[in-house]
This record gives structure tokens, sequence and C-alpha cells, in this order.
């Protein structure tokens, strides 16, 4: 029986204020309104942002339903629809592209402005949510909320993708994989025989360094206090990996010592830590280096360095999303992966049952995963 145009009642995991653990409810999900999709989620990847609103670095308006990284089918779409139907198989976009701001209309931009990730509202373009539990509203994140059984999103914020693509291995593709591959194909720019440093070797900065392997880059250095990530690491394209805690010295004279007092081409902050930041930028050739944040910072983080360091001629820059264009990049990179240009596997270490979304981020926080992967009902789960 179509649930098209009617209420529908699931289970969603909701956060109901910082600092406690997520309680997976039954919620009630209204139909889309226009230029709206209503969309049923196949699996969906605990990302290190999700965290940060459990722990209240990151702000957010509760309760609300978090998750950004996700596959799904289309259920139902709102008036005014026309580039998705039912039964299309779709990845949500944290980063909308609606093609015709400012941001959108520029080559170089991708921050689309009809994003919600700055100073979020966690609602719809009218006001409000497509969300209730009990009777009360609850907001929605990154304009996604990919951790409940169906979700909402704006036509913006969703897009097609191949109807064969595996959607517990591409919906990494929603943030993760594309943020640290395109930080090193799209915003930094890695050109052949260059040298890198990744600093974070989780699963986006894994991401990068598979991006600078694939742009070809002659060195590249991971960097992580966990070593039980190097191997890894290593097997997708790092040509070495180092720990600051084996060393005395700051971690960017090291980098410098390894790359004959040079410093590296390009740096990648892969952590969101004010401090690793500095490192990072530090790492890069004082004349000619680029250093990307890419690591999310927590909403009330501030960051004090030395001018000398950019005065020379660094650049410093940051990229959301890997610097690309979200409903443009996300179908060609799901029609890449299916075409074996890379793979995915190797950053997806657990696939769980929705239901034990806890297990999965206590494994984010104790650093026994790279990506635990949730599926819902009727998918199937296995650990891997």
């Amino acid at each position: 029986m179509s649930t098209a145009g009617k209420v529908i009642k699931c289970k969603a995991a909701v956060i109901w204020e910082p600092k406690k653990p997520i309680s997976i409810v039954e919620i009630e999900v209204a139909p889309p309104k226009a230029h709206e999709v209503r969309v049923k989620i196949l699996a969906t990847g605990i990302c290190r942002t999700d965290d940060h609103i459990l722990s209240g670095s990151i702000k957010a308006n509760f309760p609300v339903i978090p998750g950004h990284e996700a596959t799904g089918i289309v259920e139902s779409v709102g008036e005014g629809v026309t580039s998705l139907k039912p039964g299309d198989k779709v990845i949500p976009l944290f980063l909308p592209q609606c093609g015709k701001c400012t941001v959108c209309k520029n080559p170089e931009g991708n921050l689309c402005e009809k994003n919600d990730l700055g100073v979020p509202r966690g609602v719809m373009c009218d006001g409000t949510t497509r969300f209730t539990c009990n009777g009360k509203p609850v907001h929605n994140f990154f304009s996604t909320s990919t951790f409940t059984e169906y979700t909402v999103l704006h036509e913006d914020s969703v897009v097609k993708v191949d109807a064969a693509a595996p959607p517990e291995k591409v919906c990494l593709i929603g943030c993760g994989f594309s943020t640290g591959y395109g930080a090193a194909i799209q915003c930094a720019k890695v050109r052949p025989g260059s040298t890198c440093a990744v600093f974070g070797l989780g699963g986006v900065g894994l991401a990068a360094v598979m991006g600078c392997k694939s742009a070809g880059a002659s060195k590249i250095i991971g960097i992580d206090i966990n070593k039980d990530k190097f191997p890894l690491a290593q097997e997708l394209g790092a040509t070495e990996c180092i720990s600051p805690l084996d060393f005395k010295k700051p971690i960017n004279e090291v980098v410098f010592d390894m790359t004959d007092g040079k410093g590296v081409d390009y740096s990648f902050e892969v952590i969101g830590r004010t401090d690793t930041m500095i490192a990072a930028l530090a790492s890069c050739n004082m004349n000619y280096g680029t250093s990307v944040v890419v690591g999310a910072p927590p909403s009330a983080s501030q960051i004090t360095f030395s001018p000398t360091l950019i005065f020379t001629g660094r650049t410093w820059k940051g990229c959301v999303f890997g610097g690309l264009k979200s409903k443009d990049a996300v179908p060609k990179l799901v029609s890449d992966f299916m075409a074996k240009k890379f793979c995915l596997d190797p950053l997806i270490t657990h696939i769980l049952p929705f239901d034990k979304i806890n297990e999965g981020f206590e494994l984010l926080r104790t650093g026994k995963s790279i990506r635990t992967i949730l599926v819902m009902g009727d998918e199937k789960h296995t650990r891997k």
C-alpha cells in the first residue's frame, strides 16, 4: 500500500541534549512539501562530525536527528520536483547545490548559500521540520538527518546515483571519502611528483592519502598517534607513517627533516584540532607550500599563529566536502567507483544493524574503527 502523502512512523536515533547517549525512538515523518523528497534510508555511515554533536563541540538545535552520510531510495516527492522520482537510488547531500546562487555559479565555489552548516537552523526552507516525536518537533541536521529509517530532503540536497551501486559502500561518497579525496584532487590540486603530509589517518585522512596517490604524489607522509592505522595507510598509498609521540622535537621539524629541509608541497589537517592545524601549516614549504584544513573545527575554537608562517608565501586554506560541487561530483564519483577506479572497502571496518548505533560510536571513539556503516532493518548486515 502506498505511503505517499501520508505520515510515516519509523525508528530514528535522536539526541535530546549534548553529552547524552543517542536513543532510538519512534518518530513521525511528514510527507514532503513542494520541492522536497522523502527518502527511505538503506545505509548510513557514522562520521566524527556526528560525534561532535554528541560532545557538544559542534552547535546544533536539540532535539536533533544526526547523520549526514547515507544512501537511500526515494519514497515520494513533493510538488514541483522534476529531477527525482519514487524508486530512484539517491545520496543525500549535506552540502546542497542549488545551481542558482553566486557561489554555485562561481566555478571555484561549492559552499552553496542554501547550506545549514555555519549557524544551523535545523529546519527546512519554510522554517518548519518534517520530524516529530510524540507530537513535539525534532530538528534535522545539516539538511539531511540520516540516522532514521525515513528522512525528508530539499531537492537541492539530494542526488540520483547508479541504481546498481551498493548502498553500504557508496554512502561514504556522501561525506567521508569525497571530503578527503576532493581535498587532494580538487582543493589542493596535488601535482604529480609532489610531496604531501596527511595529519590524521581516520576515514577522511585515508581518503586524502588515496587522493594524493591518485594525483601522482611521490612522497606521502601519514601522521597519527595511533600506529594501528599505519598498515592500512601504507596499503592505500602512504610512503611512510610517523607518530608525533615518537619524537621530542615538534612534528613540523620532523617533516622538514624528512624532506631535506624543504617541507612538503602540500599538507592536510584532517583531525579538527587547532594545534595540528598550525603544525600542518608549519610542515609545508615556507614559500610555495599549501596547507588545507579538512577536519571540522569545534564551534568555539580560536587559533593564534605567527604571521611569518604565511608572510613568506605559504597558502593556508580550508575546504568543505573536498571543494567539490556536490550534485556534479557525487554521481560521477559513484560511477568511478562502479568502474573500479578506486576501492572503498578498506575504509569500512564495521557494518552493524541500525539499533547498534551507540556501539558504532564507541568503536569510533576508541579508535577501533575507520568507518562503521549502519544498515536498516531489511538490509543485510554483517560485521566485517
